[in-house]
């Protein structure tokens, strides 16, 4: 196929257009709050996104108790061997007296020490020493609570909240809205100033608390803080309201943003968009967990009456289900609880912008 440099440039520039117009559809849907929820699975999408965008140049940790260090004495094969710190800090190795001080100094500084102690006990004139932690047992970060997979994880080099919320996997359908991180205060970490930080004198040890929301959307890095060996980082897990029926516009489960937040019937009716032209909104019924009997009781709710002012919100609880018939709808709620239960079961759960 023939064409002239004229069309070829006409079809680029109408290419550009298009992408261009695309893009500005985008920003301007973002911006008029049509996309205001995500789900958890685009959440940890961008946790993993954003800890490879920051991860940090792999760089030398200090060594501890319970670490296994390979040492290498170039072109002396006698000398080279695997040796494990012991619970003072220290390692035996052989032809030099006494214990070496391992703990506290990086691999870099105990190749020096080594070296030194080998010229300084006539064992080798120029020795070149190598060390390498083959395993990191001294530096346990726990991660714990709303994540996919709770582990202990090795600090082996600067790490940051980030990178581990991403080696966990990220968060649970039920995570709350905060990242928790307890500090012990003899840790060898600098005292964090810049977010929502307490000390806690009675336990010895810094509470350090992140919101998710900060964390992944404001783009500053002082939210992404550096973890240390001997934190814990917990992700607390938050209640979930369901708004389900054919009378509302996107059923789905709605995850409490921040503990005791009270979400009533209007609240969680506004998060699921609202009702569809044809909702039966004064038939509306709460189905909540009846603790004595482990039935679901059903709490009817009058929409409109609520709407008008005629009477209170109705506030929800943890599990709730808000179901909201239209006129089909109606034959479903009488099959029982259980058939709307069916339907939940498959829902997407969504975290709403605060």
């Amino acid at each position: 196929m023939i064409f002239s440099v004229r069309g070829a440039s006409d079809w680029l520039w109408a290419k550009l257009f298009l992408l261009s117009t695309v893009l500005v559809l985008g920003t301007l849907q973002a911006a008029h709050g049509q996309a205001t929820e995500e789900t958890p699975q685009q959440t940890n999408d961008k946790i993993q996104q954003l800890a490879t965008l920051v991860r940090a140049h792999p760089a030398d940790s200090p060594i501890g108790s319970g670490d296994l260090l390979h040492i290498d004495v170039f072109d002396v094969p006698e000398l080279s061997r695997d040796v494990r710190v012991g619970d003072g800090g220290d390692v035996s190795y052989p032809l030099v007296p006494g214990k070496i001080q391992a703990a506290g100094l990086t691999p870099f500084e105990l190749e020096g020490k080594i070296e030194q102690l080998l010229i300084e006990n006539g064992l080798v004139s120029h020795p070149q020493v190598s060390v390498f932690v083959k395993e990191q047992n001294s530096q346990p970060v726990s991660v714990v609570g709303a994540v996919q997979h709770t582990m202990v994880y090795q600090v082996i080099r600067p790490t940051t909240l980030l990178e581990v919320l991403s080696a966990a996997g990220g968060i649970t359908d039920d995570a709350g809205s905060v990242v928790v991180i307890t500090r012990p205060a003899h840790a060898d970490a600098p005292r964090t100033q810049a977010i929502s930080a307490t000390d806690d004198p009675d336990k010895d040890q810094q509470i350090i608390t992140i919101r998710l929301q900060d964390l992944l959307e404001s783009g500053n890095s002082v939210f992404n803080i550096p973890i240390y060996g001997g934190d814990v980082v917990s992700v607390p897990r938050a209640g979930i309201v369901y708004v389900l029926g054919f009378g509302v516009s996107q059923p789905g489960g709605y995850v409490l943003q921040s503990h005791g937040e009270q979400v009533t019937v209007l609240k969680a009716l506004a998060l699921a968009h609202g009702l569809t032209g044809f909702a039966k909104a004064d038939s509306a019924v709460i189905m909540r967990t009846n603790p004595a009997t482990g039935n679901r009781d059903q709490i009817p709710v009058h929409i409109k009456a609520i709407e008008n002012h005629k009477t209170d919100d109705v506030p929800m609880k943890s599990n709730d289900i808000l179901y909201i018939p239209d006129s089909q709808g109606l034959k479903i709620l009488a099959k029982g609880a259980e058939a709307a239960l069916g339907v939940g079961a498959g829902i997407a759960v969504y975290r709403s912008a605060p």
